[in-house]
């Protein structure tokens, strides 16, 4: 419950510092009618649902197992995390067909403002700070929803970047240059999309967390194990399940295979402590034959 405590609390932070940074954006933007800054503006309000999406998730994946959920309910984070990515691609698809039209219908000119250039940097900065914080703590407490949200607040940075080259050319007489920006914003947002799904898909269609070579290798250096094989992981990278069937001599006491099971269970979650469920399959092998019981 303290990892989920303190995950919200660093969503909420950042759900009031990307609020803050969006408000600041949009009211310059429609003020000097910039439109990669209007963009910019609306890509920094989908890092706060985003953040509100979050904080549902991470709710409902701190829930414990029960008699419908029997492995829990953490893969919750990573299907939040899914709905993050969706959002963001549908952010990307809206704002790519609105600057297409600006494109080819120039009709503005942006006003000139020192502010807006001071907010553009004051803004930049939150983000970078917001967003390196956000990804470390993530990598940290191995959340996919920290993890994906840091993605879509860092790329605020680099958006921001392309907003002020974007204002430069507009004052320098090449107005054109603002929708492309925002074109290009519009693609960023679609790729940092790209990066959220096939994380969290990894984990919602149980791909493989550790390499398998590395789990035989520990298994048959125990004492009393022949061999090991269909070596299966699947889950997130902080609640891994594992699955794996162990050979043992066919003379063995059924007392002696389960102290030996155990000593498996207890030597992987040691040297792979993200590991919550391991599964033992034992069975029987006459060593002199290498046939199988």
């Amino acid at each position: 419950m303290q990892r989920e405590k303190e995950i919200r609390n660093i969503l909420l932070t950042v759900l009031f510092l990307n609020c803050l940074v969006a408000s600041a954006k949009l009211i310059c933007g429609y003020f000097i009618k910039s439109m990669s800054m209007i963009a910019d503006g609306f890509h920094s309000f989908s890092d706060g649902v985003s953040n509100i999406i979050g904080l549902v998730g991470i709710r409902v994946a701190s829930k414990p197992a029960d008699k419908e959920h029997l492995y829990g309910h953490k893969k919750y984070e990573s299907f939040y995390a899914l709905v993050i990515g969706g959002l963001l691609l549908l952010v990307s698809f809206n704002l790519l067909k609105e600057s297409l039209q600006r494109f080819y219908k120039i009709s503005f000119s942006p006003l000139r403002s020192p502010v807006s250039f001071i907010i553009m940097l004051i803004t930049m900065g939150i983000n970078l700070f917001v967003g390196n914080y956000e990804f470390k703590k993530g990598k940290e407490m191995n959340s996919d929803i920290l993890i994906s949200d840091s993605l879509h607040t860092r790329s605020d940075f680099l958006v921001s970047s392309a907003v002020i080259v974007a204002l430069i050319s507009t004052q320098l007489g090449y107005p054109h240059v603002d929708p492309l920006v925002s074109i290009i914003i519009s693609l960023f947002i679609a790729f940092s999309a790209f990066k959220i799904i096939r994380s969290s898909s990894q984990v919602l269609c149980d791909t493989a967390v550790i390499d398998a070579k590395e789990i035989e290798e520990l298994v048959k250096s125990i004492d009393k194990v022949i061999d090991c094989h269909k070596i299966r992981t699947r889950g997130r990278k902080d609640d891994i399940h594992i699955d794996l069937h162990v050979l043992v001599r066919a003379d063995m006491h059924m007392e002696e295979a389960h102290q030996i099971s155990y000593k498996i269970e207890e030597e992987i979650k040691k040297f792979f402590p993200q590991v919550s469920d391991i599964v033992v399959h034992m069975e029987s092998v006459d060593k002199k034959s290498s046939k199988r019981r």
